[in-house]
């Protein structure tokens, strides 16, 4: 398998564009619009450059790319600490207990409350792959990049972290919970807010949002199914960061509901597991790995067998272009 992750550069744009167009909706940080996309190029180039080592408001975008061909076949993204240029709004789902002596009875009731808890967070997201490359264990390659980037730059980032799953979305390209909640605010449908969002920022939510609590019971039957619930293609990625640890603590996505997933940073498996070592040579054994190089825009991840030694394979040396006596990162596969 001849396929890297690296850091993205202008001249991914119309490949990036492309895949945007195939998302289908409700995934904020790819947006299909050329301008958007641009800004965001710009933006992880400026944070690839950056010379902050602590957790700031930078991008860093990264693509898979398939070096047989040329062509760019997938895109994540890390953020190193959302809320630092507008609120980093979720809704939190908590409980109103109310009691009445005079019936003897207590009643509990869900309610959503717009929090800016998780300000501040390092969150990884943006995951997208084509669907002619979900195979061979691409989405995995995708996704794990992430956390041997944040391991081999481990002060760029917070000590909390967290991915934003989208939600469910209809045949239509609507969300049930955006028509239940913010939509009778707004004055517009899901997927223009979706893109107003991606295009300008999430401030019109702090200016137009009401901020008292939302009780749930008072939603139609169709928003109350949704909230925290995945897309359907993505159910596949919240097992994925299940298995790194992450877990749903009632956090959602304030336009489609989806579940919003968080971690410690340091105890996430593919961060916490990482294992950094000097190439001792080539070999032909090994275990099956993960394997990273590079300081931010040089990073480079591929698949590849690092032996007990300290060996990793010819493919995966040629991949990396690395050597014996250069530092790697790697992760069981």
């Amino acid at each position: 398998m001849n396929h890297v992750i690296r850091a993205a550069k202008p001249g991914d744009l119309q490949s990036i564009y492309e895949m945007a167009k195939l998302t289908g909706g409700g995934f904020t940080n790819l947006p299909p619009d050329k301008k958007a996309l641009r800004a965001k190029l710009e933006r992880a180039e400026a944070g690839f450059r950056s010379e902050k080592e602590y957790p700031a408001d930078e991008l860093y975008l990264m693509v898979l790319e398939d070096l047989d061909s040329g062509d760019v076949r997938g895109t994540c993204q890390i953020f190193g600490q959302v809320g630092q240029r507008w609120p980093f709004y979720s809704y939190r789902i908590g409980t109103d207990s109310k009691h009445s002596e005079q019936l003897g009875r207590t009643f509990h009731a869900q309610v959503l409350m717009l929090s800016n808890d998780l300000n501040g967070a390092s969150e990884v997201g943006g995951l997208f792959l084509h669907p002619a490359a979900r195979a061979g264990g691409l989405g995995l390659l995708l996704a794990r990049s992430r956390y041997l980037f944040i391991a081999r730059h481990r002060p760029r980032f917070a000590d909390r972290i967290l991915a934003e799953l989208r939600g469910v979305i209809d045949e239509a390209g609507g969300s049930p919970f955006w028509d239940g909640v913010a939509g009778k605010f707004f004055g517009m449908n899901f997927q223009e807010a979706d893109q107003f969002n991606a295009v300008h920022g999430n401030q019109f939510i702090a200016d137009l949002m009401p901020k008292h609590p939302v009780y749930i019971a008072m939603l139609s039957d169709h928003a109350r199914s949704v909230i925290g619930v995945p897309h359907p293609t993505g159910r596949a990625a919240m097992r994925m960061l299940e298995n790194e640890g992450f877990a749903f603590e009632n956090y959602v996505d304030i336009f489609d509901g989806g579940p919003t997933m968080t971690a410690r940073t340091d105890q996430v498996a593919s961060i916490r597991d990482a294992k950094h070592l000097e190439v001792s040579g080539i070999g032909e054994g090994g275990e099956d790995a993960l394997v990273a190089t590079g300081r931010l825009a040089d990073f480079r991840c591929c698949f590849g067998k690092v032996g007990p030694d300290g060996t990793i394979d010819a493919d995966a040396a040629r991949i990396l272009g690395v050597g014996p006596g250069d530092q790697i990162s790697w992760i069981g596969r």
